[in-house]
């Protein structure tokens, strides 16, 4: 029997799950409910999802559907171009008055869901949003000076600290009371076309996407591979990471059940004097907390996914290869190791989270290609792909986190094959052309002797690649490149503070360097765009990254800036002032949207990162700055921070949170980029 008519509209992305899911929770008590998901891939523009990707949001949606179906209602899809027009028109096919959705972290997201409760408010429909993806809020997770950390460290300690633990799990729905939907017709999802069918059919054989399989896949690991994954999770050749970073990315699993299932462990270890267990369970958590830290720095600033959080790498001379570029995707670039994790990456859309440290190390620091072209192939390779984790790997790698990896630092991959593949077992299983060479040799075939290279069957440059650049000679280039990228600085630093110029060296206003197109990595150019009006501003309103005020650029403010202020000035995100559900602002916000997203064109792949926790509040709980409402739809204000990055960085092998002494040498540079500033490269 269905509902009549004060039905609720349940809005599905990135929480495909039944259980723990605040939103549904919501509808199911408030009556009728019909669950809708909206396919509008345009509006990501280059985060447009890659082929692996694709596949599993199709296996994930006939899941849900699936278990919807079971508990009384169907789910609703939408194929759209704008998602917001597409609710009104299901709103009133259906006669719904209540939408419910989950929060998302990053900027387009925020954006569109600002717009959404703008437009949705003003036609009259009640507009409800929820925690579901992470422990706390982000604004929840403060310094004693109420402002946002600048470290994983001091951020993640304080989130093992807070006065209450995130709150426990949510069960999934008896039944559910389906609403009317005998008007509202369901489109067909086309997320695969006939080239991709082959390839992905392999998909299957290593994975199974959907809510239920992910309870599976954590029950296995907590019960297995947990219990020795401080010994075991820097072995690439064996399964001894959990594998859920695809499951959590879509919101299969909540990551508030993964927390509490993890601290029961972790208490029974405890108990019986277990110290490697414990262990085990903290290193774990710490991948829970990174990803967090992810959510925590998209959400603080906002651009973090495209420029560096630290302004000196704005001046780093980028080397613009094409021929690297190529042959790093390819997997022929000489090293072994780096080589057999991108060849895992294109066959099976999955790699262990050390060997991408590894190949993310190599393409910025051997062959110093601009990062965000590593982290647009990444993106539209990884199963996990996903944008605030990505993101946060690609920075630490880059050594533009207050915490980040030394930049003047390289990791030999010869050595790091012995210290992740120590059988060589990995290289052999995805370079079968190096499959009989001894294990003494396996990490570096160019010191082989030619009779060990014979019985092996391989000729150097003919059926494997010599190293396409020399160690010792990418040690000696970077330590040039990063000269020149301090000159670059304080001349810069030096012009602006006399006043006479802009800065030297300062690539914001050049051309952006073009993708590669043979990998379709076209950028579209800034386009200037004046902000609408200011107009008053409600406390409920769900405030969002200004986007598009960014755009503009402003020379009288510009050129009498002082750098003393840069911290001050731009390490957060500014509130719009500028969103109204008037339909003219509002179409100017979403164009505004759209061409940011036009404009943002690679993606991080995630380093130190196993997990992708998809994190969720289980209380049908949205927090603001100043109160908390337990019905949702409520998040803060932001204000500037006065701090700055004043702690020293710190990163190791280890990832975020470990000492280094990077940045100690040029302390000037501890600054937040001012993103008025920032170029739109590298």
């Amino acid at each position: 029997m269905s509902g009549g008519g004060c039905s609720s509209i349940v809005w599905f992305r990135r929480d495909l799950r039944v259980e723990d899911n605040p939103a549904l929770t919501a509808a199911v008590r408030a009556g009728a409910v019909v669950a809708v998901f909206v396919w509008a891939p345009e509006e990501e523009g280059q985060y447009h999802p890659g082929r692996v990707s694709r596949w599993w949001l199709k296996q994930s949606l006939a899941h849900l559907d699936s278990s919807l179906r079971n508990l009384g209602t169907p789910l609703i899809t939408k194929r759209s171009t704008d998602s917001v027009s597409s609710l009104l028109e299901v709103v009133e096919s259906t006669g719904a008055t209540q939408i419910f959705f989950n929060h998302l972290y990053d900027p387009l997201s925020l954006i569109r869901d600002h717009r959404a409760k703008e437009v949705l408010t003003s036609q009259g429909i009640t507009v409800r949003s929820f925690n579901a993806d992470l422990l706390y809020e982000p604004w929840d997770v403060n310094d004693a000076n109420g402002q946002p950390f600048t470290t994983f460290d001091a951020f993640w300690g304080r989130c093992l600290s807070m006065p209450y633990d995130p709150e426990s799990p949510l069960l999934p729905p008896k039944r559910i009371i389906p609403g009317d939907v005998s008007k509202c017709s369901c489109d067909a999802l086309m997320f695969e076309d006939e080239s991709e069918k082959a390839s992905n059919a392999l998909l299957a054989r290593g994975w199974s996407p959907g809510w239920s399989n992910a309870n599976k896949a954590l029950t296995t690991f907590i019960n297995g591979p947990l219990i020795e994954y401080s010994q075991n999770r820097r072995k690439a050749d064996s399964a001894t990471t959990s594998f859920l970073s695809p499951h959590l990315h879509f919101g299969e699993v909540s990551v508030k059940k993964v927390f509490h299932l993890v601290r029961i462990k972790q208490v029974l270890w405890a108990n019986e004097g277990y110290c490697a267990g414990e262990e085990s369970v903290n290193l774990f958590l710490k991948s829970i907390g990174l990803r967090e830290y992810s959510r925590y720095i998209s959400f603080n600033h906002p651009y973090s996914h495209e420029r560096p959080l630290l302004g000196h790498l704005k001046f780093f001379p980028w080397v613009v290869n094409e021929g690297y570029f190529k042959a790093w995707r390819q997997g022929r670039t000489g090293y072994p190791l780096v080589d057999a994790g991108m060849r895992e990456l294109w066959a099976t859309g999955w790699l262990h989270d050390r060997i991408r440290v590894v190949v993310s190390s190599f393409f910025v620091k051997v062959l110093q290609l601009p990062w965000r072209w590593g982290m647009k192939y990444f993106w539209d390779t990884l199963l996990d792909a996903d944008l605030e984790s990505d993101a946060l790997g690609w920075q630490y790698i880059s050594g533009t986190l207050p915490d980040g990896c030394e930049f003047d630092r390289i990791d030999n991959p010869q050595f790091e094959g012995y210290k992740f593949d120590p059988n060589g077992e990995y290289v052999r299983r995805w370079l079968p052309e190096l499959a009989r060479l001894p294990t003494e040799w396996i990490h570096h075939p160019w010191n082989a002797p030619e009779p060990v290279l014979q019985a092996a069957g391989i000729e150097l440059g003919s059926n494997y690649p010599l190293p396409i650049v020399e160690i010792e000679a990418a040690k000696v280039r970077l330590e040039e490149a990063l000269l020149e990228m301090w000159q670059l600085e304080a001349a810069s630093r030096a012009a602006i503070e006399n006043g006479t110029e802009e800065g030297l060296g300062d690539s914001s206003e050049s051309v952006p360097l073009a993708f590669p197109q043979d990998v379709h990595m076209e950028e579209s150019h800034e386009i200037v765009r004046n902000n609408p009006p200011p107009i008053t501003r409600r406390y409920q309103d769900q405030m969002v990254p200004s986007m598009t005020s960014s755009l503009v650029r402003v020379e009288e403010e510009e050129t009498s800036l002082d750098l003393r202020n840069t911290a001050e000035d731009s390490s957060r995100a500014e509130v719009p002032v500028n969103v109204t559900a008037q339909q003219n602002a509002v179409d100017t916000l979403n164009e505004g949207m759209l061409q940011t997203v036009h404009r943002n064109t690679l993606q991080y792949n995630h380093t130190a990162m196993e997990l992708r926790n998809a994190a969720d509040d289980s209380t049908v709980d949205s927090s603001g700055s100043s109160r908390r409402e337990r019905d949702g739809g409520i998040v803060p204000e932001w204000f500037p921070p006065a701090s700055s990055y004043s702690e020293q960085f710190v990163g190791d092998e280890n990832g975020i949170g470990s000492s280094s002494s990077y940045l100690q040498r040029h302390p000037q540079s501890r600054q937040l980029v001012n993103w008025r500033r920032l170029p739109q490269t590298g």
